[in-house]
């Protein structure tokens, strides 16, 4: 009986990989891979750690937020090229070839996201707290609008303030 036991014992471990939750935004079908390539904010997206990596002075950072630069970037429309050949810790070795390859701009094979795009209903900035909880980025998608608000909700212009 004890031979018995062992032997289901042994048969029972497993291999648990830890691959993290995909972003709604990222690209449907996709469930195993660790990174995307964002060829219109020349940046990555690691799925394991809900981290953005870009170039910040010369160095690659980790961030769970994109840089200023591209705060009105809608990451639902834009392009995620999806890194299913790369198994390692560092994708932007390999950044002038994908930079190349996958040129601002790029679109592969249609994408479809993972989850639908949040509307006004849906709060996105609850959303947009709860996954990146940092200022200066809009990852939930939806393009802002840099004009300043006055109490009647219309822009006053060219994001001037009155």
């Amino acid at each position: 009986m004890a031979l018995v036991l062992a032997g289901t014992l042994k048969a029972q471990v497993a291999v648990n990989i830890n691959v993290g939750t995909p972003p709604m935004w990222g690209p449907a079908g996709y469930s195993g891979v660790q990174y995307y390539y964002l060829p219109d904010v020349y940046s990555y997206y690691d799925v394991r750690s809900s981290m953005f990596i870009y170039q910040s002075r010369g160095k690659w950072i980790h961030r769970s937020y994109l840089p200023t630069r591209y705060r009105n970037y809608d990451l639902y429309r834009g392009y995620k090229v999806v890194m299913t050949d790369y198994h390692g810790n560092t994708p932007y070795m390999h950044f002038k070839s994908h930079k190349i390859k996958y040129a601002k701009g790029y679109r592969g094979p249609a994408q479809k996201n993972i989850g639908a795009k949040p509307g006004k209903g849906n709060s996105v900035a609850k959303q947009n707290a709860k996954n990146y909880s940092k200022e200066n980025v809009n990852p939930g998608g939806g393009k802002t609008n840099n004009k300043t608000k006055n109490d009647n909700g219309k822009g006053n212009g060219h994001g001037k303030k009155k």
